[in-house]
């Protein structure tokens, strides 16, 4: 869940954020599969850097994120209890993000006198095979694929409140060295967002979250998984200003319903610190 993600920044700012995240809970599988009652417990460490740009009068930004994960398993492999245990580089993702409608590219002396309006964005995020993957395990830290997930998301300012949605959908490439040589393959995941909130000043707001996904269905050497998703979770987000560059988020999300995939309960927190180019 990524509230405040289509709304406006000035030109020249750059974030790294620190980010510490840990999810636990179910992993529901294809039915047919072997394994059943499989627990995770799921602590992954993230580092990240954007810069936000301007294009042909419109605000830009990318940005990459490299994550760590520690991963702990159980469950019952043929009536028979089981653990694994993971632990290595996640894939790194990238992204970016144009505002097609709003303020014009803005440096933050003129940003700060502007008066917040309706912004409309759209980003395309990629998510590299560079995690720690092998082919003899079944259950990986990294994909070992590319995944590519266009979106499109208004964010409406309300006075001191703020209305905000998202819809995209992942795409994904073949795994040609699925578990000793087979061939996996997903279809398309939808993936759509609600949030809404309320600031009290800049940096300091509480948002709430509501995310849906449906689709995503596996398939191996062409036979298809009953495994096809749909998943809505809800959650919060604060983010509190700490200092007059730093700022730290804390977020809680958890399943309302699940078919298939991870049913978890998050919690995160990431450190972020700011500065601007001039």
């Amino acid at each position: 869940m990524e509230p405040r993600a289509y709304s406006d920044v000035p030109i020249g700012t750059n974030f790294v954020v620190l980010n510490y995240a840990r999810s636990s809970g179910q992993v529901l599988l294809d039915p047919s599969l072997p394994v059943t009652d499989l627990q995770a417990k799921i602590n992954a460490y993230s580092i990240g850097y954007s810069h936000s740009f301007g294009i042909a009068g419109h605000t830009a930004s990318i940005a990459a994120l490299a994550p760590y994960a520690v991963a702990s398993l159980t469950g019952d492999v043929g009536g028979t209890a089981r653990q694994a245990y993971r632990s290595g580089m996640g894939d790194v993702r990238f992204r970016f993000a144009v505002i097609l409608l709003g303020s014009s590219a803005l440096l933050p002396r003129d940003f700060a006198r502007r008066t917040p309006t309706t912004t409309l964005g759209a980003s395309l995020s990629v998510v590299a095979p560079t995690g720690q993957y092998w082919p003899t395990r079944l259950i990986n830290v990294g994909a070992n694929r590319w995944a590519f997930k266009p979106e499109i998301g208004l964010s409406q300012p309300l006075g001191d409140w703020f209305v905000e949605g998202a819809a995209g959908f992942w795409i994904f490439t073949d795994n040609n060295d699925f578990y000793v040589g087979r061939r996996s393959s997903q279809a398309p995941l939808p993936v759509f967002q609600l949030h809404g909130g309320y600031t009290w000043r800049p940096g300091l707001w509480l948002a709430a979250d509501v995310t849906y996904y449906t689709g995503g269905r596996t398939s191996v050497n062409g036979i298809e998984d009953q495994d096809l998703q749909r998943s809505v979770r809800y959650g919060l987000t604060l983010s509190v200003p700490i200092a007059s560059q730093w700022s730290a988020k804390f977020s809680w999300s958890k399943g309302l319903m699940a078919t298939a995939g991870g049913d978890f309960r998050t919690y995160s927190l990431a450190l972020q610190y700011r500065w601007f180019n001039r």
